[in-house]
């Protein structure tokens, strides 16, 4: 073992190594923290600087170094005690090598961490060794970061990408206006009117009116789409406040197009907001697409992504086997607010399983970073764990119309389960027939609430 010497830190501060051999045997230990201080978008998967293979340390939590200067020291300090990087346990860091990781070593040294240690190796390293484990995000592809993206507009061939026709879309609920305020270089127009229909709940279109919506769009079946939203902030009582969250919007789309036959469709990690921070520049053209005679396949291809009321009613009674999961906050969920000024009655449907969202019906960082993209899977799937809602089961997730529990949906998408889907009425259906709808209002007594 052998030391390296942070060099912010006083002469006399040192942080030790830990090599190849005694992390592998330390995987799996339940008195050690391993963190990833890399990108989220190479912990998923990406080989952002063409490594052997993609991934991360089993068991590793992410904590990207890039936080220590983009987050407030309170949400810091939330997040590594979340994330068990706490003194007392044995933690180890490791990067892209050793220096992207002494950043955070300071800063536990600081935080009285006599434990933390780092893999100088970094991800180059553990990856260069095919009999070494690693776990990935198995649909990482589908969650494409600010880097991929630039490459693919510059005429490139990024990781994971064939070579098909592309379209990039910015995505929102009916607000053109910010469109052609400024948007992504390439990138159409996409309202999630289009898509879904007002007059009928917002549900999806029929596959007639779905058909006619992707063919004038330009999209086909074979078609790799990139959608993306523009976040911005809002207040749940403006008369249309989905009209702020455009990355919940960009999903919704997604789900949708899935669901319709389109075979590669990708978000934007962190959408229009990340790139804008990256410094990457927008345009005002208003691009027009070019229609295309046929979308190449039926619609739908994927039916069992999008359910209906039975098929919501049909996993209620398999309750073993199934969960009904309410991507709602918690006040929507035991009755004090039915999350929507277009929806009256509040409370839950009877017998779901609460899985959470974010304040309100508009934001989701109960899924989401502190710097507002996926939050990483495993933390995802533990909380999803811990309410009973696991990749064995028929999962379904609803919210009041269709769009946060598509954000949910995609995230499980990207987690390769098997028997994922939209209940596509969500509360906004169930709510308007309660005598033959069962309804709960108030606190749970036997299900997870946290």
């Amino acid at each position: 073992m052998h030391q390296v010497t942070i060099e912010h830190l006083t002469q006399d501060e040192t942080i030790q190594a830990i090599s190849t051999a005694e992390l592998r045997d330390r995987l799996g230990d339940p008195q050690t923290t391993i963190v990833d201080v890399r990108p989220l978008a190479a912990y998923n998967g990406w080989r952002l600087r063409g490594e052997r293979q993609g991934g991360h340390i089993p068991g590793a939590v992410a904590f990207p170094a890039r936080w220590l200067t983009s987050v407030d020291d309170p949400e810091i300090e939330r997040e590594l005690t979340a994330k068990k990087i706490v003194p007392g346990r044995e933690i180890v860091l490791y990067g892209d090598g050793p220096d992207d990781a002494r950043a955070l070593a300071g800063r536990l040294l600081e935080n009285g961490h006599a434990q933390a240690r780092i893999y100088e190796p970094g991800w180059a390293g553990w990856a260069a060794d095919e009999t070494l484990p690693l776990e990935r995000l198995p649909n990482y592809d589908k969650l494409v970061h600010i880097e991929w993206l630039r490459e693919l507009l510059d005429g490139g061939r990024p990781e994971a990408y064939s070579g098909s026709r592309f379209l990039l879309f910015h995505v929102n609920f009916g607000v053109p206006e910010e469109y052609e305020e400024g948007h992504l270089p390439g990138a159409l127009y996409l309202n999630t009117n289009w898509l879904e229909d007002p007059e009928n709940i917002w549900q999806r279109r029929t596959p007639a009116e779905l058909e006619d919506a992707v063919r004038s769009l330009g999209i086909t079946h074979d078609t790799t789409v990139i959608v993306y939203g523009r976040d911005t902030e809002g207040q749940a009582n403006e008369k249309w406040p989905g009209r702020r969250a455009g990355q919940i919007a960009a999903t919704r789309a997604l789900a949708i197009l899935r669901y319709a036959g389109v075979e590669d469709v990708r978000l934007l990690d962190g959408g229009y907001d990340w790139w804008v921070r990256d410094g990457y520049g927008l345009e005002t053209e208003i691009r027009q697409p070019s229609p295309v005679a046929n979308f190449g396949v039926s619609i739908p291809q994927r039916p069992d992504f999008i359910l209906d009321i039975d098929d919501a009613k049909a996993i209620l009674a398999d309750r073993e086997e199934a969960a009904l999961v309410s991507v709602r906050t918690w006040k929507e969920h035991i009755g004090k607010v039915s999350g929507y000024n277009y929806i009256e009655p509040a409370g839950r449907i009877a017998g779901d399983v609460w899985g959470n969202c974010g304040t309100d019906a508009y934001h989701m960082q109960h899924y989401r970073t502190v710097d507002n993209t996926m939050r990483a899977y495993p933390e995802i799937a533990a909380n999803w764990e811990e309410a009973g809602i696991t990749a064995d089961k028929w999962v379904a997730f609803y919210c009041g119309t269709g769009w946060r529990a598509s954000e949910t949906w995609f995230y499980a998408y990207l987690m390769g389960w098997d028997r994922i889907a939209v209940y596509d009425g969500g509360w906004f259906e169930w709510s308007k027939d309660p005598i033959n709808n069962p309804i709960e209002i108030g606190e749970p007594q036997d299900e997870f609430a946290a």
